[in-house]
């Protein structure tokens, strides 16, 4: 038998589910349903029968049962979505299944049943796209008002699930195939052989319209479908034809929306110049870097309908300004560092250039045990048992539109670990250059005046010292990471020939990674290392808060607030090194619930370096991620591996916003 063509109305049909399947969400996938503990509620149920309105009884049959296909039909039926909303008269009702007649006819071809036959019973009485018998309908379901639910059967017969046979892509230019060095084979997702899936066919051609756009080829496009279903043999041939079109670079970036900022700072956080070859990834990055401008809420990079004169691509950056000034306030507890309270106000454009100024206070309870608040502290409670520290930072992003930006900071804090109690003020000023949207390097002067008291006594000092740090971050999300890494490194001297009384440098780093083991990072691989080091005194030289210590939320996991680290008569003194590390598995189980198992090492050494004198502690633990537009919310639950004396801690458990490192 001749293969049969689609004529001009089935091809429009195709295309329709194409597109349909874009604006709609229709899933061809296998849903899957978690309902977590019954927190999230159950689907909306049928009302019972009343005089008011005619609920419905609703069931799915189809031939085979294959719970994917009842699936797919449940996803796109208006009947199933609307169930719990139940229609007033018997018209409605029928209307209602008259609807899903065509959207559950088009989710079958979409999923590769181009022979499926669809029947709607209401009532007992079939409607299907042939016969359609509306009035017998209404007036059966009619008789059902107020003494019972109208029956609803929706009965689907798939047939066979066509597979593809040809799959040719051709280049709009030639009318010929693309060489394998224009379009590798690996990037046309679907092959003979596969489902006939119309969302395969979208991805396919998402992906070969996102190779070439990366290409610097902006304006790259499919022209033309062709899909032909040839039903006796359950096969589909599909012919793509693309206009990659002409190569471009970055034209000239116009800044639009911008009514109290200054053009002059947001143009300063563009690391791309014109003529720059244009992509995708560059616009992204450009989106990134722009909003790290804290005065912008939001940001969009329109393209250019056409090139310019010397071929490039303009863009158009149209920015949306948040509220100048915010307040803010949290709670937060743990079980090893205790309650605390946080408020902050800020003004995120001072003077015009997106000038950052905040205030900021903190307030935490204070013992002896690290923050636990017991029924003894709270009968002996004293205002002598709060600390609190006060923060002041201001920042001038893009000093005279460069990419230098000026920030100082002033602290005032008064603290008390299990370890030490101290006290002490602290002030910063520098200049940070940005070197693109990923990498950063940042100078300045520091003060600090203070006092800090331990076991080995107390020490009145001043620091004055010369910070220099460096600053990578690839990363995806601030607050939940995918992928990319983020290193920071920073050593300062304090000589005494600046005034400082301890004369010693401090060294730090910090790495982080991240693994997506998907595209779509629902299992993600973090690990992070960190490292310390102080030169230039002896540790009872040092004042204590200025001593390495490990332990707490930010730290090891399990174990108390700065904890651990050398002890003299059972008390934690500090060291003058510190290694730490972390290792999680982020797992994704639904799109808003996520498992954390992990492992945090670390502590604090002596000498000048990890000699490993001091032992390795080590936890582990189970987080729970619930995340949010904003971020995911942490809860992390960890305990030692291995108790020692002294570890008078079982679990810690710790809850904030955003991954953990």
């Amino acid at each position: 038998m001749a293969p049969l063509v689609w004529s001009a109305t089935r091809k429009y049909s195709f295309l329709m589910i194409l597109a349909g399947l874009l604006s709609s969400g229709v899933s061809i996938a296998p849903a899957v349903a978690f309902d977590f503990f019954g927190l999230f509620g159950k689907g909306d149920e049928a009302p019972p029968p009343s005089a008011d309105a005619l609920p419905y009884a609703l069931e799915f049959t189809v031939v085979g049962n294959d719970k994917n296909i009842i699936q797919i039909l449940k996803d796109a039926s208006t009947l199933e979505s609307l169930k719990g909303d139940a229609p007033p008269d018997a018209e409605s009702l029928v209307r209602r299944a008259e609807a899903d007649l065509p959207r559950l006819t088009d989710a079958l071809w979409g999923a590769g049943y181009y022979n499926a036959r669809v029947v709607v019973a209401v009532a007992g009485i079939p409607l299907s796209l042939q016969t359609f018998r509306p009035d017998a309908a209404m007036r059966t379901a009619g008789s059902y008002r107020s003494r019972a639910q109208v029956p609803v059967q929706v009965m689907v017969d798939p047939g066979s699930q066509f597979t593809l046979r040809n799959v040719d892509v051709l280049d709009a230019r030639t009318g010929r195939p693309f060489s394998p060095e224009e379009l590798p084979p690996r990037l046309i997702r679907v092959k003979p052989g596969e489902p006939a899936r119309a969302a395969d066919v979208l991805a396919a051609q998402a992906q070969i319209v996102d190779h070439f756009r990366a290409q610097s080829r902006p304006f790259a496009k499919v022209t033309r479908q062709d899909p032909v279903v040839i039903h006796p043999q359950h096969v589909m041939d599909v012919g793509l034809t693309v206009d990659p079109g002409p190569r471009a670079g970055i034209g000239e970036i116009t800044v639009r929306g911008a009514e109290n900022v200054d053009p002059a700072v947001v143009r300063s956080f563009i690391y791309t110049d014109p003529g720059d070859p244009y992509s995708p990834a560059t616009l992204t990055s450009m989106r990134k870097s722009i909003l790290n401008v804290e005065a912008l809420s939001s940001v969009r990079i329109r393209e250019g309908e056409t090139l310019d004169a010397y071929g490039n691509l303009p863009l158009f950056v149209d920015i949306t300004e948040r509220p100048p000034r915010v307040i803010g306030a949290s709670v937060q507890y743990s079980t090893t560092d205790g309650p605390a309270l946080r408020a902050y106000w800020a003004h995120r454009n001072l003077f015009g250039g997106a000038e950052r100024l905040r205030f900021e206070g903190n307030i935490f309870y204070l013992t002896e045990n690290g923050g636990r608040l017991n029924d003894d502290d709270a009968e002996d409670f004293s205002w002598d048992d709060l600390g609190g520290r006060f923060r002041a930072s201001f920042l001038k992003p893009a000093l005279w539109g460069s990419r230098n930006d000026f920030l100082a900071e002033a602290l005032v804090e008064r603290d008390r670990t299990e370890g030490y109690t101290s006290r002490l003020f602290n002030g910063t000023a520098g200049i940070r250059h940005r070197f693109s949207n990923t990498f950063s390097i940042q100078g300045g002067i520091e003060y600090e005046k203070g006092q800090a008291s331990d076991i080995l006594g107390q020490i009145d000092y001043t620091l004055v010292g010369l910070p220099l740090s460096v600053t990578y971050d690839s990363t995806d999300d601030t607050l939940n990471p995918t992928r990319g890494m983020k290193l920071l490194a920073s050593v300062t001297p304090y000589p005494d020939f600046l005034g400082s009384t301890v004369p010693i440098t401090v060294a730090k780093g910090t790495a982080s990674t991240y693994w997506p083991l998907d595209e779509e990072a629902r299992y993600v691989l973090a690990g992070r290392l960190g490292l310390g080091s102080i030169v230039g005194a002896e540790l009872d030289e040092i004042p204590a808060n200025r001593r390495f210590f490990a332990g707490g939320g930010g730290s090891v996991r399990g174990f108390g607030y700065r904890t651990l680290s050398p002890t003299f008569l059972g008390e934690p003194i500090g060291g003058r090194s510190l290694l730490e590390a972390s290792v999680e598995a982020r797992i994704k189980i639904t799109d808003t619930i996520g498992i954390v198992p992990f492992v945090d090492a670390g502590t604090a050494f002596e000498s000048s370096y990890p000699d490993f004198d001091e032992s390795i502690r080590v936890s582990a633990g189970l987080g729970l991620r619930y995340y949010t537009a904003i971020g995911p919310i942490r809860l992390d639950v960890a305990m030692p591996v291995r108790r020692e004396q002294g570890d008078d801690r079982g679990i810690a458990v710790y809850v904030g916003i955003g991954q953990a490192f």
